[in-house]
């Protein structure tokens, strides 16, 4: 490696993202059921509840039974006035909640085609013994690219109640790093035990400098919360339901479309599937 070299490693090493809050505003909850009026009602009193403390000024309203009639009626309704949110769950309008294999047209396509962040909560009749937490002080953001994400962390840090705790997650896919090492080994010019070693502190390096600029810009920002920090090496859907279970996490945020992307990517679609006990807020 020539002298070049080694100061523009050292440079783009040095360079770091810092995170700015970005305040979101939740004024307008639209919640979308299936189910009768008195059901409904029930679920609004419930996600009121959950979500009161941090909402405190939003406006609700509710959209269900014979009035939604197709998935283009639920995108008209949506897109037909300004709103900061959709509550609703997996399998809407649809009795496949009884085989958990997917989240139904009606999810997939609100999830795709609008910007609205969409908030799943368990299905009323898959889980009827499950409550919603009542309130959402142990928030926690997931994804396998945090660093930059400015976005995903200001609207999880925005969902911690007050004085609650902020897990920011980065979970670096094994299965990735060791595909990228078998294809290292066949290079005799590059040592691969020093790969492995470099490139793993570099990945889980830089998202925990990032929860670091977090945690100083959320302080900044006058945000009473605690931030605490979980950089790992794994597989994913396994982490999470750990992580879950370790941390008793009340809601997940995590991203749920890349740019570029028709459909939602593969390991958001397979978490928002596989973890049904939980809230989960796709954006």
């Amino acid at each position: 490696m020539t002298q070049l070299d080694q100061f523009e490693s050292v440079f783009k090493a040095a360079a770091k993202p810092v995170f700015r809050y970005q305040q979101p505003q939740w004024r307008r909850v639209l919640v979308v059921t299936d189910q009768d009026q008195a059901a409904s009602d029930q679920i609004v009193t419930r996600l009121r509840s959950f979500l009161g403390e941090v909402m405190p000024q939003a406006h609700w309203e509710v959209l269900g039974g014979p009035r939604l009639e197709s998935v283009g009626a639920l995108l008209q309704a949506v897109e037909s006035q300004p709103l900061d949110l959709v509550c609703t769950y997996r399998n809407l309008h649809t009795q496949a909640w009884r085989w958990p294999y997917s989240l139904g047209d009606y999810v997939d396509v609100l999830v795709q085609h609008t910007e609205v962040p969409v908030l799943l909560i368990p299905h009323p009749l898959e889980a009827p013994e499950v409550p919603l937490p009542t309130n959402t002080d142990r928030v926690m953001a997931v994804t396998d690219h945090l660093t930059g994400d400015a976005w995903l962390v200001s609207v999880a840090a925005s969902l911690t109640a007050p004085g609650g705790i902020l897990f920011l997650t980065h979970i670096e896919d094994e299965e990735t790093f060791q595909r990228y090492l078998g294809v290292i080994e066949k290079i005799p010019e590059i040592d691969t035990d020093t790969a492995r070693q470099a490139i793993a502190r570099q990945l889980l390096k830089e998202p925990a400098d990032y929860i670091h600029s977090c945690r100083q810009g959320l302080q900044q920002a006058g945000r009473p919360l605690q931030v605490e920090s979980v950089v790992q090496m794994g597989r994913h859907l396994e982490q999470y339901r750990s992580l879950i279970r370790q941390h008793g996490a009340d809601l997940l945020v995590f991203p749920a479309s890349r740019e570029g992307m028709a459909a939602m990517h593969g390991r958001a679609y397979a978490l928002a599937v596989e973890l049904r006990r939980v809230p989960l807020l796709l954006l």
